[in-house]
């Protein structure tokens, strides 16, 4: 059985928006904010990704089962999303008359930073009292690849998105305070390699 433990980090210069402060100390929100996010000097984060293949089909390297998680973090104060994970399973070739097939399942979890919900509830005291609090936006999703032939294949997906965008607001919608709805997404994608 293969598996992998990677763990790494990033360092970004440069300038980068605060997630609820304007640059004359206010909250965005306010009133008297200047409408422009203060600058913050430069960007951390770290990250971790798990992949280990748990059954492997006899005679194969690669045909088998394997369950994947990964993980990142980041300060709230110049991103929206500070924490994000995710994780699943891929089951590739299981059938002898479909050796190249693969299919997946998953599920995913990005939580909106303090920052940023704390402008929402800003927003709630400043402008509209309807104003959601963004919260997390959770994805669920299975894909399968189906090859046609050597070189050919065929992918239709399907996702669940529950809170799009952290539980955010439609601002041209009719009804400006409610959260966008959950969202289910169907795909299809096809690959030819020639």
């Amino acid at each position: 059985m293969t598996g992998q433990i990677k763990v790494g980090g990033w360092r970004h210069f440069g300038s980068f928006g605060d997630q609820r402060f304007a640059s004359n100390g206010v909250s965005l929100a306010a009133p008297t904010s200047s409408g422009e996010p203060r600058l913050l000097s430069g960007d951390i984060g770290a990250w971790a990704v798990f992949e280990q293949q748990i059954y492997r089909m006899p005679n194969s390297d690669d045909r088998g089962i394997g369950i994947f998680a990964r993980v990142s973090g980041a300060p709230a104060d110049c991103n929206l999303v500070d924490v994000y994970a995710d994780g699943g399973v891929e089951l590739i070739g299981l059938s002898n008359a479909r050796p190249d097939d693969k299919f997946g399942i998953a599920a995913g979890y990005a939580h909106v930073s303090k920052r940023a919900q704390t402008l929402d509830t800003d927003y709630a005291r400043f402008v509209d009292p309807r104003w959601p609090v963004r919260s997390f936006e959770g994805l669920l999703t299975a894909v399968y690849q189906y090859q046609i032939k050597d070189g050919w294949t065929v992918q239709p997906n399907f996702q669940y998105i529950v809170h799009p965008g952290g539980g955010a607001t439609a601002p041209a919608s009719p009804l400006p305070g409610r959260a966008l709805r959950n969202a289910s997404v169907f795909g299809l994608r096809t690959t030819l390699k020639f």
